[in-house]
């Protein structure tokens, strides 16, 4: 192993080191995430409530995580020929930080109401069709509030007020006095009473709207004696079943990642960051090749061609022309014989015709070759030097 890829590993090492000590002695921070769902042990989460529904209602609570509300009570209606009621008798309830209900399931629970059942909901946005149906109006105080006190309105059920950490304050701005019954009051530091806690009569049934769903949550539970307002709360609720909807909000996001157990432990999703950084890390020191240079070896050059020019300067420039003349016969010749398998003893008209049809060249231009071949043979000579040009030059017409 290469001693950079050493230092690089130990490097990584002693920083995975320091982070995991650096952590150990922090403490780990608290999510304060309003997620109202039962599995949840984080301080707005529902699971005590849960764990203690049974008791606090006094009554059978049957949980519905996996179905709306409209799902779950269509399939409990009778649509028999006169008799169009429900299978099931008792009180829907829903406790979430906003509205978790669509149009249809808050329509099917009108509907439930409206048949001698209940509603008890606890939630700070209501939805659209419940308060256009009751004719009350929802309003939030968006001025920040560290706090609000909670009371019951009557004082025989309980006169203590209790203090919520909500930040904003929703309350109930518009109501049917008349058909309306006012069971709860809350107030923020501005002393203003507000409603958060009503009774509203829906043909043979009623619904009861509560706007401080804090109230079920974990943080509230285990605070003093802060469970004896959420005991107050549900006691207003008729005897009869429990329907609780319980899907909370953010139940509809759960990741199917298989990592989603690491991205949920900050410990082990800072360790995944790590080690991915250091892989990256590793990756750009070691992405050059690591090879020995090769040097460069020029191929051996040809001589022969050099060779040939210099023996050919050499002859011209001693003027020995009929030299010359006779090695580009004898070149001439010999690469005839080669290339094209003819017998160069006779270079007569029979061999012309034959070098004709072999190379395709002009018979005209072979025949003037072969003429001052034969002329040279026969010991007649002109100008050497010119005879010399005119040979090569018909040779090269013949071999290019």
């Amino acid at each position: 192993m290469d001693n950079k890829v050493k230092i690089y590993i130990a490097i990584l090492v002693l920083v995975f080191g320091i982070t995991l000590l650096v952590d150990k002695g922090q403490p780990k921070p608290i999510n304060w995430t309003p997620t109202y769902a039962i599995e949840d042990k984080i301080p707005f989460g529902l699971y005590i409530f849960d764990q203690e529904a049974d008791n606090l209602f006094k009554q059978k609570v049957e949980r519905i995580s996996t179905q709306t509300p409209y799902e779950y009570l269509d399939s409990q209606y009778d649509a028999r020929e006169n008799v169009e009621t429900y299978k099931i008798k008792g009180t829907f309830v829903n406790i979430s930080e906003v509205n978790n209900i669509d149009d249809q399931s808050m329509k099917e629970i009108l509907y439930f109401v409206s048949h001698g059942n209940n509603a008890f909901l606890s939630m700070k946005v209501f939805p659209p069709v419940l308060l256009d149906s009751l004719k009350i109006e929802l309003k939030t105080d968006f001025m920040p509030v560290d706090s609000v006190s909670v009371w019951m309105a009557n004082k025989k059920v309980n006169s203590k007020k209790y203090t919520l950490n909500t930040g904003l304050s929703d309350y109930f701005s518009k109501i049917d006095t008349l058909n309306t019954k006012v069971l709860g009051y809350q107030n923020s530091a501005k002393n203003k009473r507000q409603i958060n806690f009503i009774e509203v009569p829906y043909k043979n049934g009623h619904l009861y709207l509560h706007t401080q769903p804090v109230a079920f949550t974990n943080y509230i539970l285990l605070k003093k004696n802060y469970y004896q307002y959420t005991e107050n709360l549900v006691s207003y609720i008729p005897k009869g079943n429990i329907y609780w909807y319980n899907k909370s909000f953010n139940d509809q996001r759960i990741s199917s990642s298989p990592l989603r157990y690491i991205w949920s432990q900050p410990a082990l999703k800072s360790a995944w960051y790590l080690g991915l950084i250091g892989i990256l890390i590793f990756m750009i020191f070691n992405a050059k090749r690591k090879q020995r240079i090769v040097p460069i070896i020029k191929p051996l050059q040809n001589s022969t061609v050099e060779f040939t020019k210099t023996v050919g300067n050499l002859y011209y420039q001693e003027g020995d022309h009929t030299n010359i003349i006779d090695k580009k016969i004898i070149y001439f010749l010999e690469k005839i014989r080669t290339d094209y398998l003819l017998d160069t003893t006779n270079l007569d008209d029979n061999f012309i015709t034959k070098l004709h049809y072999k190379t395709g060249k002009d018979e005209k231009d072979i025949r003037d070759l072969i003429q001052l071949i034969n002329d040279h043979r026969g010991s007649y000579h002109g100008s050497l030097e010119e005879d010399l040009l005119r040979i090569n030059t018909a040779i090269e017409k013949i071999l290019h």
